[in-house]
């Protein structure tokens, strides 16, 4: 038997036949036969010729979602075996890490499925009715292919009620525990399953933390350090000019100097100064101290992250390089700047320097990092957006030390590419910075990307070298 059949309009936009898996109630013209919510339909054009073969909701805005381009009858354990099957498939060969997306939605050919696997328990997300309605065939499927501990549903997100669902969380097989310790780029991490953001960690942004491992390292020399020859030093000749004499010696046996030839003993005295605002658990934080950094500064609005990140930054052994700030990034930014401004101020002469400055403002780092929630969720939001970025770049831009890096990304799907990078521009001219990008970056492997879904390509990552004009 065959399945109902959506008609589309003669008149739409041909964005099926592009690759979108969307198709919205304003395209279709009828429904032909009979159909529950959630059902499997094929969509067909105003000929008669068959598309795909979709759920359907009229509930939604979008009322179709494809699930296959060629006909099929159900969406059963075969079918999610199946796709599941490809899923792994795909994570084997492009991520290293097991601790992965493994399930993201309509770029995996199953819309409205997020799984993300933390250790041997999977997470999930079941965003759409079509997708709920079949829960148990796809758990049954989950359990076969993945073989977990157990499965744990995050379907707290509000987009379910614009299909007709209620919120769920909970256990759904096996044992979850909340807090789940997983492995990303040979780091340590702690996940909480159950109270944490979405499913409990951001995976999208995996590559992009590894990206930042050239930045860390090559800031000694600014401090005055030098390597030199260990005899010379340890002879007292590594501050004056007999050291020459020293220049044919072993490389494996140069020490670092400073300024005076006293052998610098500290380990990371070439790592840079880093701070990560929107911490959210650490990650970057983690990623600069495995890399090299000298000192970072790790700051969220939320003490409940930053608590998260002490731990992981204490299961890495990395306590001694981290200091936590609890602040509005915003607001701490500022107050950094305002600091830069007072102190040139009294430099200048004409200020009254009875004024007490306050101890902590005015600091600035090699290496700052900016990784924003989305800041537009609607397209109404935009401007607001705007807004918003170009006043968190301006004032991080001015507080890179010169020749230092800005590390700046939007997680905003309406916040396209180019007005993305035009904010950044805007943000660079006011603080009289001149920016050189290194490094123009998407989300990870484990979040493929369709061509002619635009709205899969909502992460934007980017590094620039930051200069003075």
């Amino acid at each position: 038997m065959s399945n109902p059949k959506v008609v589309l309009l003669k008149a739409r936009k041909k964005r099926l036949e592009q690759g979108h898996p969307w198709v919205y109630a304003t395209e279709i013209d009828r429904l032909e036969g009979e159909a529950q919510p959630g059902d499997l339909v094929d969509i067909v054009t105003h000929q008669g010729r068959y598309l795909a073969t979709g759920y359907w909701n009229p509930k939604s805005q979008i009322t179709v979602r494809v699930v296959s381009y060629q006909p099929i009858a159900a969406m059963d354990v075969s079918f999610f075996r199946d796709r599941l099957l490809k899923c792994q498939e795909h994570r084997r060969r492009f991520v290293k890490d097991s601790d992965c997306r493994i399930v993201y939605g309509e770029a995996d050919f199953l819309p409205g499925l997020v799984v993300d696997r933390f250790n041997n328990v999977l997470v999930l997300q079941l965003l759409t009715l079509g997708m709920d309605a079949r829960r148990e065939a796809l758990i049954e499927a989950l359990i076969e292919v993945f073989q977990p501990q157990g499965i744990y549903e995050r379907s707290d997100v509000s987009v379910r009620l614009l299909e007709g669902l209620e919120e769920r969380t909970g256990v759904l097989y096996g044992d979850c525990p909340s807090i789940i310790e997983i492995e990303e780029n040979g780091l340590k991490l702690e996940v909480d399953i159950v109270e944490g953001q979405k499913t409990g960690y951001f995976f999208d942004q995996r590559e992009n933390r590894a990206a930042i491992a050239p930045l860390m390292t090559g800031w000694g020399g600014r401090s005055g350090i030098r390597l030199a020859d260990r005899e010379a030093a340890e002879s007292g000749l590594a501050g004056s000019g007999e050291l020459a004499a020293h220049k044919a010696a072993d490389s494996a046996n140069l020490v670092p100097v400073n300024a005076n030839g006293k052998i610098v003993t500290f380990p990371y005295w070439d790592g840079a100064s880093v701070l990560e605002c929107f911490a959210h658990t650490g990650s970057f934080t983690l990623h600069a101290c495995k890399y090299g950094a000298k000192k970072v500064t790790c700051l969220d609005v939320s003490e409940h992250a930053i608590d998260t990140a002490k731990r992981n930054v204490e299961r890495n052994g990395f306590t001694d390089r981290v200091e936590f700030v609890v602040a509005d990034a915003f607001e701490y930014l500022r107050t950094q700047v305002k600091g830069i401004d007072e102190r040139k101020q009294r430099g200048l002469g004409g200020v009254d320097t009875s004024k007490k400055l306050e101890g902590a403002a005015g600091r600035t780092w090699d290496v700052v990092i900016l990784d924003p929630p989305a800041f537009a969720k609607t397209k109404s939001a935009v401007p607001g957006a705007c807004r918003g970025y170009k006043d968190i770049n301006l004032q991080g831009l001015k507080l890179v030390n010169e020749g230092g890096y800005l590390v700046t990304a939007s997680c905003s799907y309406h916040m396209k590419p180019e007005l993305f990078l035009e904010t950044i521009q805007e943000a660079a001219v006011d603080a009289g910075k001149m920016l050189r990008l290194v490094e123009w970056r998407a989300a990870g492997k484990d979040h493929p990307q369709l061509l002619g879904v635009n709205e899969g390509h909502y992460l934007k990552f980017a590094i620039f070298e930051v200069r003075s004009k």
